[in-house]
């Protein structure tokens, strides 16, 4: 929201010690935040002057341009040799333009002025063969508002407005500022000078006009018919009429320059009108020329597929959900959105019918995000706008089209529905102290309020207070404690650090977490963090069938994207993605994890209960709120893509493969003291054949391998590519409680080695795991060799394991090293291996 402070100040007593920038910090600390200030910064002698003769020169080019003398009062000089008239103390100047003439009064820039549209300082120079001792300014070097018959013209004073020599600086207001505030959607009322006006009288303490306190037309009589259909959709409605207005009245200046600095742009005087009481009082209104209505107003839903061709020239088919505007001939206009182009105020308009109305909020919303229509209006519909407001804004326009076009109001209002009424609020008189932490009184709290435009009571320490029909914020007590603490000033409230507990350090699973990242960044592992939110579409790319229970999505009443509606279930989704962009940006290769939740509804997908915010919820009610969250465990997933060991002046680097997966898998278990399982199994997004299912007993906590060929192609990924994903939840459930250090054997160890031939389908780690039991001397049992080939058979593989045996109580004799031997033997057979 733009706010020109010449205007802020014609509602605000503001004193003039009060700078722009103070009057800006103090907003800000009222929650409209400061973007930038507009405006100031010219400087320098900016004059008006008399154009006393004007000799056109054509030059090469083609171009005509005028040697000027021009009279600028006290500043002019002894004379000026070349120029054409009478040898007079004047200016010489060079202009390009051609919309003046001689005797104009003209806006001209002497050397040594700095001219902020332009960005340069103004200095005396030679060109077109002659010295130009300054610049005759135009609308745009200047930064006024222009329309179509000044755009990029001189500036022309009206005649008799100055006299040359005067200060054109304070005469244009081109010294004036404006403030560009960010406003919160929870802040509606401030999109216009009237809110804004009556937070920088709080903020000041000082007075503040209200400009929609004004006379308003009877409603006795009727002036334009109107019915509405859809009372929901438009709770209030209101007519106005003026006739005999003049259409060839202009905007005068001061409203022009008004509409420009709050970033409209100026149209006509009839328009201009309409969108000054919007920025004035916040209250969207249109203007219809009553020669184009036939028959009644009528306030409808349109028909689908209605058409309607708007002001902006565009033909619009419509929504059964779209609130239009019509009469007897069909729609005129998009309720709070645009107005249609068949009643438009034209240059033959004499009649204006004024309608100002109040929308539902979200029916303006919808329809201007579905025709991509986000007008001016439509911005503070879809917010909220004081439903008490469209007669008196109504008869706002109506009081300036006849004083500024010389119209005459006709007798009468028509003024439908009515508006709905704010529901008072009661707390304790001491809760703004309380919950503050200052001293705020009762009496200041009250004062406050008041100021505001609430109706308050204080009955006893029990204070009920109406918000006024513009704060659709304030429906709490805890927001009329944040309304107090406005006033009483943020910056005021005390820092209090919180008496700190006992050192307690981490807890066990917080430790074992902060573990498992060392162990992936020691593997080699980026740690990266993904957003959580997914679609159909990632599932189509991951490969899952339909009826995959990962297609069950946690979804989102408000996602940020209605492409990614729902809640990961797992991570290997945002991973994917990572990898893709940092492959895409010229890496070669790239090994990063992840560590965080994936979440899955709960079955029949409970809806969660919303409670109010007055109390704290009971205990039932806290454990239905949790009884509908979705379950959300934490998992760690990693992918590898490109090679695993980078090639460099040692020699050739190792491409990834699936092992590699399972490799940072066991380390992350063997970390935490977890025994994996590996086996086969078959899984999307996983190569068939190459995916391990890992179990810890009779839990699965995760699967690891090479990814599916065309998930990759669908991530965009080269390459094979390792991926796995761990429920990191289970894993630290499993890890043992790990206490003081247990006692090591000092006896000496004894090393075997084993070679066993099995068939090609059995997984190493099924027989690693049945070799680790078999004696109770073992150690220890590592994979070491996996080999193929002619020497064991077709269909048939050698698996090589390092095993370490030793005893707690005595060093092993031959015959403890070759009973454990059989029992190794003995146990890998039940498998049907076969010692090599």
């Amino acid at each position: 929201m733009r706010v020109p402070v010449e205007w802020l100040r014609s509602l605000v007593e503001l004193p003039d010690a009060v700078t722009t920038e103070q009057l800006a910090d103090r907003l800000t600390m009222y929650d409209l935040k400061l973007e930038e200030i507009v405006g100031g910064g010219l400087s320098g002698p900016l004059t008006v002057g008399r154009v006393l003769a004007i000799s056109p020169e054509e030059q090469k080019n083609g171009k005509t341009i005028n040697w000027c003398r021009v009279d600028v009062g006290a500043q002019n000089e002894p004379s000026v040799p070349d120029a054409p008239g009478e040898d007079v103390p004047s200016r010489g100047i060079i202009c390009g333009a051609h919309n003046f003439g001689v005797g104009d009064l003209v806006v001209v820039s002497l050397p040594g002025t700095f001219l902020p549209a332009l960005g340069f300082e103004i200095g005396s120079r030679k060109t077109y063969g002659h010295v130009s001792d300054g610049m005759i300014c135009s609308t745009t070097e200047l930064g006024l508002a222009e329309d179509a018959s000044t755009a990029n013209g001189i500036v022309v004073l009206e005649p008799g407005s100055a006299e040359p020599g005067d200060d054109a600086i304070d005469l244009l207001g081109l010294g004036d500022q404006t403030l560009d505030l960010e406003v919160n959607p929870d802040r509606a009322y401030a999109l216009s000078l009237r809110g804004v006006a009556r937070d920088a009288a709080l903020a000041f303490g000082v007075p503040f006009t209200d400009p929609a306190d004004r006379p308003v037309p009877s409603t006795d009589a009727g002036a334009y018919p109107v019915r509405v259909d859809d009372p929901d959709g438009c709770p209030v409605f209101t007519t106005l009429v003026v006739e005999g207005i003049d259409p060839a009245a202009t905007t005068p200046a001061w409203m022009a320059k008004r509409i420009s600095d709050a970033g409209m742009r100026p149209i006509s005087l009839t328009v201009d009108i309409s969108n000054y009481v919007m920025l004035e009082l916040g209250q969207p209104n249109h203007c219809y020329d009553r020669a184009k209505l036939n028959g009644d107003i009528v306030v409808r839903r349109a028909t689908e597929g209605e058409k309607l061709r708007t002001l902006d020239d565009v033909d619009r088919t419509l929504s059964a959900d779209d609130l239009l505007i019509t009469d007897d001939l069909g729609p005129i206009g998009i309720a709070g959105v645009m107005g249609g182009d068949r009643v438009e105020i034209d240059g033959t308009s004499t009649d204006v019918v004024i309608e100002a109305a109040h929308f539902d909020p979200v029916t303006i919303f919808r329809t201007q995000k579905r025709h991509k229509l986000p007008t001016e209006a439509a911005k503070r519909f879809e917010r909220g706008v004081d439903p008490e407001l469209p007669l008196r804004a109504a008869a706002r326009v109506a009081e300036l089209l006849v004083e500024l076009a010389g119209g005459t109001l006709v007798a009468g209002a028509t003024v439908v529905g009515t508006a709905p009424a704010r529901e008072a609020v009661t707390f304790s008189s001491d809760l703004p102290a309380r919950i503050s932490g200052l001293p705020i009184t009762a009496d200041q709290a009250r004062d406050t309020y008041e100021r505001n435009g609430c109706t308050v009571e204080l009955a006893g320490d029990r204070f009920t207070v109406t918000p006024p029909s513009w704060r659709f914020d304030l429906n709490d007590p805890y927001d009329f404690v944040e309304e107090a603490l406005r006033t009483a000033g943020y910056e005021n409230v005390p820092s209090v650090l919180p008496t700190p507990t006992g050192g307690r350090g981490l807890t066990r699973e917080q430790e074992l977490r902060r573990r498992v990242g060392h162990v992936l960044a020691g593997a080699g592992l980026v740690e990266v963090t993904t957003l959580p939110f997914v679609g159909d579409a990632d599932l189509d790319r991951l490969g899952l069938p339909q009826d995959d229970p990962r297609r069950d999505l946690v979804r989102l009443a408000n996602p940020l994207s209605a492409e990614e509606p729902g809640l990961t279930p797992t991570l290997l989704i945002g991973l994917l993605k990572a990898a893709s962009l940092n492959i895409g940006r010229g890496h070669e290769s790239v090994q990063i994890s992840e560590i965080g939740r994936v979440f899955r509804p709960r079955a029949g997908h409970p809806t969660a209960p919303i409670y109010g915010v007055d109390r704290r919820p009971t205990a039932d009610e806290l454990a239905a709120l949790d009884a509908a969250l979705p379950e959300q465990p934490r998992h760690t997933g990693f992918v590898l893509v490109g090679e695993r060991h980078r090639s460099g002046w040692s020699g050739a680097g190792r491409p990834v493969e699936w092992s590699d997966a399972l490799a940072v898998a066991r380390r992350v278990a063997e970390n935490l003291h977890v025994e994996l399982e590996v086996g086969a199994t078959t899984l999307a997004p996983f190569h068939p054949g190459r995916c391990a299912q890992l179990r810890v007993g009779d839990r699965v906590v995760g699967h690891v391998g090479e990814l599916h060929p065309k998930v990759a192609e669908a991530f965009g990924l080269p390459g094979r590519v390792a991926v796995g994903e761990l429920d990191l939840d289970a894993l630290i459930e499993a890890a043992p409680l790990i206490g003081p250090k247990p006692d090591f054997s000092a006896f000496p160890v004894a090393k075997e080695d084993f070679a066993f031939i099995v068939e090609d389908s059995l997984p190493a780690g099924e027989l690693q795991a049945v070799v680790a039991g078999a004696s109770p001397l073992l150690e220890s049992v590592r994979l070491f060799d996996v080999y193929t080939g002619d020497q064991v058979g077709e269909g048939r593989k050698s698996l090589a394991f390092k095993v370490r045996l030793r005893a707690e109580d005595r060093t092993l004799t031959d015959a403890d090293i070759k009973a454990a031997r059989d029992q190794i033997v003995a146990a890998a057979a039940t498998l049907g291996a076969q010692l090599r």
